[in-house]
């Protein structure tokens, strides 16, 4: 490919030299300025863990000389030491030869402590002054436009360099300088995803949402920072379900927002709930990856208002009228997720793109009927891996890919957290360097920015712009992208993250289990809905930064589990039963520590014929209290010891909580022994009753002379009373 020349055309000295003028004076003055603006505040700059002084050099324009413009730069040293740092020079040198490829740019951005020129001259000169310990200072320096060194340049990327002092205490830090071809193009699909931070819970609360949506907060900084670009926005549906179940309860902020982003013309693609790795579900066996099943726990019917009835028309009326149903207004489960897809793509951690999981992805789209893509970094590809440019759109054999420029969307991710103005030309010209250089391979490619809440709207919406600010280059639509022929491609041999499939396995088989434990409710979504949600949002990409907080997340969640499998169980009891009847209840204690009303059975099972026990018992275990049970039993002949096994099930016979043995002494003879007693007792009382009163009526009748007042027991029926006498 032939190279044009540049055009000689330049302004006059003196307007170039005014120019530079006033770009050093608007840098030296106005930097810090901007960076105690409220956007800046929002975060501290970067710091080294060494406590060492940083030297950053920034590239006004993010490093792009057009024809006849000055070359601008500001130069940082951060000291975030305890000790000041003493004035220095700086010194500011441009290569004359341009870098050849991405490969030789990555390894010139990331060199530091080359002394070698390596064919640098110098260009420019400044004096930094003292930097007090835990600040910084900028300063600027220019290069005229009609400088040979500039003047000579043809359109390429060159090597740029600063040194502060000298000797093996000099700092040096690398940058670009673009000189754009015209001639080029380059076509970008820019990924922005819309996430909250990784969390444990099911869904964001109340008081998180006003905090993030409200002025400032992270979620308002994603969504103000894509407004008015052509990005694709990759959203969490985790985030509306969270305001839509509040219903009119939701803060103002929360409502606010989520109409802004439904208001937002951008294409756009769902995430997995909670940013959920769909790789790592795979690779844990899950036959595709997981979605929310049910809110019923989490929503309440009196925070929505109850849609009106459809008024009815002329010809409704004269139609047959249906029955009524009634609308709580309630949302329903894909109501609640709705982001307004206009794509379907899997994205899963870059950490877990392996071929096995991008293949089974590709079939389950396959067999949905969709046009599924999964997004993959292009060092996830073997003609990517070591920094060569691949295509946004690709294939394989097995599946259909966006493939984002890793180096690029590193680059412009960093550039869009919050930070020192001053500092953030530098990933902003290092991206734009790379961009130039893709630009002669001829290919479309794809920015996928890093799943992140420390953004700053400004500095989001300056690196998304900072793709257009390249002559040629253009922030394409998803749907453009998708119209182009892929080009092939091989992804590299890779292991999935053994910890966090792992994780997730044992995620799924505690899942299954309160899935079983769940069938004693009524409506079992009320224990399901909320646990797969939580797995969801433990299985989040935006975990993979912070291994040992999942690690923590992961065991905190498993402890609950079991808490809430053994909140319903059978109270043991500890010492033997004695039955003494050959007929009663056995008393049980059922405790229930669910805030709703729980179905069981109690199986029992006598180890001996002595003892005849109910098989099964239902029960309506009442919330947060013990319910007493009885178990009828009836005695055989014969004494002795009978253990009876217990165990409680739901209604769909999984076993809730453990199985108990309880020794019951059975006596039931003393009940016929009892029995036979107060019969002779009671038969000894009548016929002594009897006796007596057949020996008073014989004493009435031949009453004893030597005793006359047996003659008086009773009177003579057939003498007249005193009263009778006349």
């Amino acid at each position: 490919m032939t190279v044009p020349s540049r055009r000689k055309r330049r302004p006059p000295r003196l307007l170039a030299a005014v120019v530079a003028a006033v770009g050093v004076w608007a840098l030296t003055v106005t930097a810090p300025a901007a960076s105690a603006s409220a956007d800046e505040d929002a975060a501290p700059s970067p710091t080294v863990a060494s406590g060492s002084p940083v030297l950053t050099l920034s590239p006004i324009g993010n490093g792009i000389l057009g024809d006849g413009e000055v070359l601008s730069v500001s130069v940082t040293l951060d000291n975030p030491s305890a000790d000041a740092v003493a004035a220095s020079g700086v010194s500011l040198a441009l290569g004359e030869t341009p870098i050849s490829d991405r490969g030789a740019l990555t390894s010139w951005l990331d060199s530091e402590t080359d002394a070698d020129d390596g064919g640098l001259v110098t260009v420019a000169s400044a004096t930094m002054s003292s930097v007090e310990a835990g600040s910084s200072e900028t300063t600027g320096m220019t290069v005229a436009a009609d400088a040979p060194e500039l003047t000579t340049l043809d359109p390429g990327v060159y090597p740029l360099r600063a040194v502060w002092g000298s000797g093996d205490s000099a700092l040096r830090s690398t940058s670009a300088l673009i000189v754009p071809d015209t001639d080029e193009a380059v076509a970008v699909t820019v990924v922005v995803p819309i996430t909250a931070a990784p969390r444990t819970s099911a869904l964001l609360t109340a008081d998180e949402l006003a905090e993030l949506t409200a002025e400032g907060g992270a979620l308002d900084a994603q969504l103000l920072g894509v407004q008015g670009t052509n990005t694709v926005l990759a959203v969490d549906p985790a985030i509306p379900a969270a305001i839509r179940v509040l219903g009119v309860e939701a803060p103002a902020s929360a409502i606010a927002w989520l109409e802004s982003l439904e208001a937002l013309p951008n294409p756009r693609f769902a995430l997995q709930f909670g940013d959920a790795d769909p790789a790592v579900q795979v690779e844990a066996g899950a036959p595709q990856p997981l979605a929310p099943t049910s809110f019923a726990s989490l929503i309440s019917e009196d925070s929505f208002v109850p849609a009106p009835a459809p008024s009815a028309s002329a010809t409704d009326a004269a139609a047959t009228p249906a029955p009524e149903s009634e609308s709580t207004g309630v949302p329903t489960l894909d109501e609640l997720l709705d982001v307004g897809a206009t794509h379907e793509v899997w994205w899963p951690s870059s950490s877990s793109v392996t071929p096995s999981a991008v293949a089974t992805l590709a079939n389950i789209s396959a067999h949905t009927d969709s046009e599924g893509m999964t997004l993959v970094p292009s060092t996830a590809t073997v003609q990517g891996r070591d920094g060569a440019t691949v295509a946004g759109l690709a294939a394989t054999s097995d599946a259909d890919l966006l493939v984002a420029d890793a180096a690029i969307s590193r680059l412009l991710s960093d550039a869009a957290t919050p930070g020192e103005y001053a500092t953030r030309g530098a990933p902003l010209t290092a991206a734009t360097a790379h961009l130039a250089l893709a630009a002669t391979d001829d290919a479309s490619l794809v920015v996928a920015f890093d799943r992140s809440t420390n953004r700053s709207n400004i500095a989001l919406s300056a690196a998304v712009g900072a793709i257009s600010q390249l002559p040629g280059a253009t922030v394409q639509s998803l749907t453009a992208l998708a119209s182009t022929r892929p080009s092939p491609v091989d992804l590299a041999d890779a292991e999935a993250p053994a910890d966090r499939v792992a994780e997730a396995s044992a995620l799924f088989d505690d899942e299954a289990a309160v899935a079983g434990f769940a069938t004693v409710l009524d409506d079992p979504a009320l224990l399901t809905g909320e646990e797969r949600a939580e797995v969801l949002q433990l299985l989040g990409v935006g975990w993979d930064a912070m291994p040992a907080e999942a690690r923590a997340a992961v065991t905190a969640h498993r402890e609950a589990t079991e808490g809430t499998l053994a909140s319903v169980r059978l109270l043991p009891t500890t010492s033997p039963i004695n039955l003494l009847a050959s007929g009663a209840g056995l008393p049980f204690t059922v405790r229930n520590d669910l805030p709703y009303e729980v179905n069981l059975v109690l199986y029992a099972s006598p180890d001996d014929v002595r003892l005849n026990v109910r098989p099964a018992t239902d029960i309506v275990a009442t919330p947060l209290s013990n319910t007493r049970v009885e178990v009828p039993v009836e005695a055989r002949l014969g004494n002795g010891e009978v253990a009876i096994d217990l165990q409680l099930r739901s209604p769909a016979l999984i076993d809730i909580g453990p199985p108990q043995t309880v020794d019951v002494n059975v006596r039931a003879e003393w009940e016929t022994v009892g029995l036979i007693v107060l019969a002779v007792l009671v038969g000894g009382l009548v016929v002594l009753g009897i006796i007596r009163t057949v020996l008073r009526s014989r004493a009435r009748r031949h009453p004893d002379p030597a005793n006359p007042t047996d003659t008086q027991d009773a009177p003579d029926p057939a003498k007249p009373t005193d009263e009778e006498t006349p």
